[in-house]
Formats: structure tokens, C-alpha cells, sequence
């Protein structure tokens, strides 16, 4: 069921975050991972389930069994879904969440001014829609 599958929520109009996606996409092992956008209704609708506000567009979510993770938590547990050897990189698990976070916060504060914004999320290619929800 679609529900039990782990969730990728991402900024739909950020270049950098739809390259993430492409990313997860094309090295994810077993074709588990479902994304949807964070501005989509369905993506508002499932960070309000949560509890996070509806304009939480600054880091990418992962829902897993019901819990949310977030910024450089997310990415650690991301890791372990993708064939080798993207595995091994869930070592910088071992970073301080604190020191991860700032580097991703930092990154996600000059993303548009460095990797530029989109006016709308694009369609996903064919054999990829039924990945998307919402």
C-alpha cells in the first residue's frame, strides 16, 4: 500500500531539489521511495498531519512509518534506500545532527540564488508518475 511507503517531501520549484529527487529516483534499489511536492495539495495536507507549518518549504521531509525527518536527518536515512556504494555515506551520521544541520541550512538559504527556481515543479517523466502522489 502506497500509504506504508516512505515519502519524500521537496521544494517543487527548487532546481537543486528536483536534481535531488532525479538523484533518489535513478539509485533508489528497490523503486520504494514516493515523492510528492511540498507546495502540492497533497504535500501541505501531509505536513499538516504532522504538525509542521504549511509553508515549511526549507528542507526536504522523509515520512517513514508515520515520523517525519527533516534537513540532514532526512538525508542520512535517504541514503540507506540507494544502491551501493551511497550506503556508506550515512557515516556522516556520526557528525553532530547540530553541524549537519548548519550546512544544510546554509545550503538551503542561498539554493535559489545559486541553483536557480523553477515557476512550478515540472512533470516527472513517464515511468516515473506512478512514484508521485499529488
Amino acid at each position: 500500500m502506497t500509504a506504508d511507503l516512505p515519502l519524500v517531501l521537496f521544494d517543487g520549484v527548487c532546481n537543486l531539489c528536483n536534481a535531488s529527487v532525479r538523484f533518489l529516483l535513478y539509485r533508489d534499489r528497490t523503486a520504494q521511495l514516493r515523492y510528492a511536492s511540498l507546495q502540492s495539495e497533497y504535500g501541505r495536507a501531509r505536513l499538516a498531519a504532522l504538525g509542521l507549518p504549511a509553508d515549511f518549504t526549507d528542507s526536504i521531509v522523509l515520512i517513514e512509518a508515520g515520523r517525519a525527518y527533516s534537513r540532514s536527518a532526512a538525508v542520512v536515512r535517504l541514503l540507506a534506500y540507494l544502491r551501493w556504494p551511497w550506503p556508506l555515506l550515512r557515516v556522516i551520521a556520526v557528525i553532530p545532527a547540530p553541524l549537519r544541520d548548519a550546512l544544510y541550512d546554509f545550503i538551503a538559504r542561498v539554493r535559489y540564488r545559486w541553483f536557480g527556481r523553477l515557476d512550478e515543479c515540472p512533470m516527472p517523466r513517464p515511468e516515473w508518475r506512478e512514484r508521485f502522489l499529488g
